[in-house]
């Protein structure tokens, strides 16, 4: 049921966004005469309050393996990785759980209703443009209903062609070897169709052995070093994309396509080192985006998307059960998004989504569920230049229906945001921000239908989030600095039922999060070839249990999450030579609820180490990169008893090729 005070904060929101004087200059649309015939250029999108983001050269000199390699420099933000290249890695943000983060790719949402997880493992850096990380969500009106409804978003952007004068053709190859028998090449190919339509074609391959030492922990500390086995893993990424440019707006569609085998070498508990279990994927999507200003005030954003995947999960242990699942999943994805503009400084927007989701499973006595969500979100944004603020209000409705056994009760939900920036000064640039949201997430397919598991009753998981910070800038120098507080509530947790071998789902987690972010940068150039970056960024986080103040961890940390974490990113560019170092830092943590010594974790780091030397021969460019990852050769554990690798190396060689038509 709706509750009275959320349609009263939504008024309150409006109010204050309908308050708003004029602003002198705004959005009009910029048009410019060529040959007579006019051209109109999209709107562009304000932001009130923009996100953290890694692009372009940044991704390059991380060298990085996958999306999760940049994403752990981002403040309030931590990666599960279960080791090696194949290793599953996920995302929690400020505490509030793997399944409140959005991951978006090329601006439409990566779903898994399975279990509401994203491998990011899966994605490359080699044709990433842009990585980005929203907490509470993107602040502008002109975005589909599903940009509303996570706790926190990450946005991937692929490469887009673009080419100078006189080009047609952009080729770029990539081939990277080194520790774990990796061999990893990949193709990247821009070619200009027409005036206004280029496509794109990205394949890449990966194979990897996934044999590292590391060293086995008994009860008084390491004892022996040993080899991680099973981890070696076998994938094939191919997708191509058309864009195309039309008057006051633009369209593009693209085909991805993933597939993989991969050991999962499992946990190392009681000198038990190896591992068989086999996981295989297939993951083929179709998303297309059409974008276009119909008039000076009026715009529209369609996105549709079709998806299917396929995981098979093989345990073939006859000692104990063989294991043979499979899982099909397809989903069906349509949005309609509006932007108007009142005037100069007002805006408002509406978005309808509808999406269809579907799992089929190989287990016995299983509920095959289908899932109808319809989301409507209404927002509007008053952008001054010294003050702005973005309300909205997101509608969520979702109804399921089974094959057999009982599907769980329709779903409806009012959830509001509201965003504001203030510049204090008029010389100075200097703002302060906050946010307010009230969201959910979904319980997923395994939640509620996992064979003798799943509990159909299960409620949604609610959180709220505040969040007030500051963002200052100085010539090459800027600091931003965020404190929130949040609260998650019904939080899904496993509990034994009449035995503790027979478990089900229930709501019974309640969780405060109180955290601060902080995040430093600068970019100097010294003489006249040398260019110096570095960006610093710092992690509080103090996110503690209180559901039940019977038992004995009420009031302690949650798992796995450090009360202290920071990276670092230093690299200096000399000519056609470039050095970037990468420090990633997390502290103590427990591997349980009970915060005592048997479950306490050390604190660990890592540093990674690059060289990169640039020569041109013509129009071809070559890399070189080569790369010291774990320089300091540390044994840690992300995820207890799934050991990291130690020190490991990568050589990487790129060759760019331009030509002119």
């Amino acid at each position: 049921m709706i509750s009275c005070w959320k349609i009263r904060c939504l008024g309150a929101c409006l109010l204050i966004a309908g308050s708003a004087s004029a602003q002198q200059q705004g959005d009009s649309l910029h048009r410019r005469e060529l040959r007579e015939v006019q051209v109109v250029a999209p709107r562009p999108v304000r932001e009130i309050s923009p996100g953290q983001t890694l692009q372009g050269a940044q991704l390059e000199r991380l060298a990085g393996q996958s999306i999760a390699d940049a994403l752990r420099f981002f403040s309030g933000l931590q990666i599960k990785d279960y080791g090696g290249v194949g290793g599953l890695k996920t995302i929690d943000v400020r505490g509030m759980g793997t399944n409140h983060t959005a991951v978006f790719y090329d601006g439409v949402q990566l779903g898994n209703a399975q279990n509401g997880q994203v491998d990011l493992g899966k994605f490359s850096l080699d044709n990433m443009q842009t990585v980005s990380l929203y907490n509470g969500q993107k602040s502008n009106t002109f975005q589909p209903a599903k940009d509303y409804s996570a706790s926190a978003a990450i946005y991937l952007t692929p490469l887009k062609p673009r080419f100078a004068e006189g080009e047609r053709v952009f080729g770029k190859g990539a081939f990277k070897t080194g520790s774990f028998s990796l061999a990893n090449p990949s193709v990247l190919y821009h070619q200009k169709i027409r005036k206004r339509m280029a496509l794109s074609v990205n394949t890449e391959w990966v194979y990897a052995g996934g044999q590292y030492k590391f060293r086995y922990r008994k009860i008084n500390g390491y004892d022996t070093t040993a080899i991680r086995k099973n981890g070696d893993i076998r994938a094939f990424r191919a997708e191509a994309a058309l864009y195309g440019d039309i008057p006051g707006g633009e369209w593009q569609t693209r085909l991805y396509y993933y597939g993989s085998e991969r050991g999962l070498p499992g946990f190392v508990v009681n000198g038990v080192f190896g591992h068989i279990d086999r996981q295989w994927d297939r993951n083929v999507f179709w998303q297309s985006r059409f974008r276009k200003d119909v008039s000076t005030r009026y715009s529209l954003l369609v996105n549709g998307k079709y998806a299917r995947d396929y995981t098979r999960y093989l345990a073939p242990d006859t000692q104990l059960l063989y294991i043979d699942n499979r899982y099909r999943q397809q989903e069906i994805y349509l949005s309609v998004a509006q932007q108007y503009t009142l005037n100069s400084w007002w805006t408002a927007g509406l978005s309808a989504d509808y999406q269809f989701n579907e799992l089929t499973a190989t287990l016995t006595n299983f509920s095959y569920p289908r899932r109808h969500t319809t989301l409507g979100a209404l927002s509007t944004a008053v952008i001054r230049p010294r003050f702005s603020a973005q309300a909205a209000l997101l509608a969520t409705l979702m109804n399921e229906d089974v094959r057999k056994n009982t599907a769980s009760d329709p779903k409806r939900e009012l959830s509001p945001s509201l965003v504001v920036s203030w510049k204090p000064f008029r010389n100075e640039d200097l703002r302060l921000r906050g946010f307010y949201k009230d969201i959910f997430r979904m319980p997923t397919f395994n939640d509620l239908y996992y064979t003798d598991i799943g509990n159909s009753r299960l409620d949604p998981e609610y959180t709220r989030q505040y969040d007030a910070g500051i963002s200052w800038t100085k010539g090459p120098f800027f600091l931003e600095a965020d404190a929130y507080f949040n609260e998650v509530r019904g939080k899904i947790v496993a509990v034994p039922t009449v035995s503790q071998f027979r478990w089900t789902m229930m709501n019974l987690g309640f969780v405060q999060i109180k955290g601060a972010d902080l995040r430093v940068g600068s970019s100097a150039r010294l003489w006249k070839r040398l260019q110096v970056n570095s960006r610093l960024s710092y992690t509080y986080q103090r996110a503690r249990d209180f559901t039940d103040r019977g038992d004995s961890f009420y009031g302690h940390q949650i798992v796995y999450l450090p009360e202290h974490a920071g990276s670092l990113i230093a690299s200096a560019d000399y000519g056609d030579w470039g050095m970037n170092y990468s420090l990633v830092y997390t502290g103590e943590r427990y591997s349980a609820k009970a915060n005592i010594p048997e479950n306490y974790l050390q604190p660990w780091y890592t540093s990674d180490l690059s060289l990169r030397r640039t020569w041109q021969a013509r129009r071809v460019v070559y890399v070189v990169t080569g790369q010291v990852n774990n320089l300091f050769n540390q044994f840690y554990d992300v995820v207890l008893n799934y050991p990291m690798p130690g020190r490991n190396y990568k050589v990487v060689l790129t060759v760019q090729l331009k030509q002119k038509h």
